[in-house]
């Protein structure tokens, strides 16, 4: 693994994401209600597309190309991901005030990326890892994949959202990396398994479904998972990979 990192292969995972890289677009006010995705596509077609079509079927399948129906259309895994958030914020709010993120308000992206993002992480139903490339306190660039879920298990979060603390890469993080040392670690987490040997580089295996998060950002990001980069004046670089968990049958 680490042998890698000298050749360079895994090494650029960890590199500065630049401009030419793809970006996902920013959530907006809108949260789809409906219950599954096939709900969801069928609530875009209007009366004159069925009448021409008839196969409600296919009708959705080209709802979902973007080739009829009303109105932006998500993919699967925005649409998931959307959920998500928007089950979390109907949660009863005796049960909110256990995050803690619950009664805060954030003038910050990334932090207010992190309060959507709590309840989901917490009770299973996601689970992001976070890119973080900031100073540690000797003023050295670091950076590392963060397992979201498990740090919040492991740290406790309220200074974070207060604002007194922030959140930074450790070497017990999916993957580590001291850009003046050279000093590279990685650990695989309850959640996520470490493989360095991908063609595209090093990808993240969820424990739960079994599905990659591929963090490279040179294509898909994979099934069920989605990419965010955020804009916070607080840190270097911080993209968000959402990955929605699904139960293997």
């Amino acid at each position: 693994m680490l042998g890698r990192y000298g050749n360079h292969t895994t090494r650029l995972t960890h590199d500065k994401m630049g401009e030419e890289r793809t970006t996902a677009a920013a959530m907006d006010t809108y949260v789809p209600e409906n219950q599954t995705y096939e709900d969801y596509l069928s609530s875009k077609l209007t009366a004159v597309d069925l009448f021409y079509l008839e196969d409600e079927v296919m009708a959705r399948q080209l709802v979902g190309l973007g080739c009829i129906g009303h109105g932006e259309v998500l993919k699967k895994e925005e649409f998931e991901k959307r959920k998500a958030v928007a089950e979390a914020s109907r949660k009863p709010k005796t049960q909110q005030k256990t995050l803690a993120s619950a009664g805060k308000t954030f003038s910050d992206n990334f932090l207010r990326a992190l309060a959507e993002r709590e309840e989901p992480n917490r009770s299973g139903r996601m689970a992001s890892i976070i890119f973080i490339r900031d100073r540690n306190g000797r003023g050295q660039e670091i950076s590392a994949y963060i397992d979201y879920a498990h740090r919040l298990q492991t740290d406790d979060f309220e200074p974070i959202f207060n604002g007194d603390k922030k959140l930074l890469p450790k070497s017990t993080d999916l993957s580590f990396f001291n850009w003046e040392t050279d000093h590279l670690t990685s650990s695989d987490s309850p959640n996520y398994k470490v493989i360095d040997d991908d063609p595209s580089g090093m990808v993240f295996k969820n424990k739960l479904d079994r599905k990659i998060v591929d963090v490279n950002l040179k294509g898909p990001t994979g099934d069920s998972s989605s990419n965010t980069p955020i804009q916070t004046s607080r840190y270097m670089q911080v993209v968000i990979f959402d990955h929605v968990n699904r139960r293997r049958n």
